[in-house]
């Protein structure tokens, strides 16, 4: 799968949790640029880019992302 094709599933899984469908989400993203992003609702969002990629992120991973570009590298290694 392509970045590009991981953006597009990205942008709706993102849309989805945010309620947001003008939503659209870049590399360099982060909580600070989505004004719902809290605690809470960064565990709704891991766990369904997880269902969306049949993949299991470590804890040690979610720590450490900084941005949505570092999610996305992890899922094309994954996949």
């Amino acid at each position: 799968m392509t970045r590009e094709k991981i953006y597009d599933k990205l942008n709706r899984v993102f849309q989805d949790v945010f309620d947001n469908e003008t939503l659209e989400i870049e590399d360099n993203t982060t909580a600070d640029d989505i004004e719902d992003w809290d605690s809470l609702t960064h565990i709704d969002l891991v766990v369904a880019v997880e269902k969306e990629f049949g993949i299991k992120f470590s804890m040690g991973e979610v720590r450490k992302l900084q941005n949505v570009g570092e999610m996305v590298d992890i899922i094309l290694k994954r996949i």
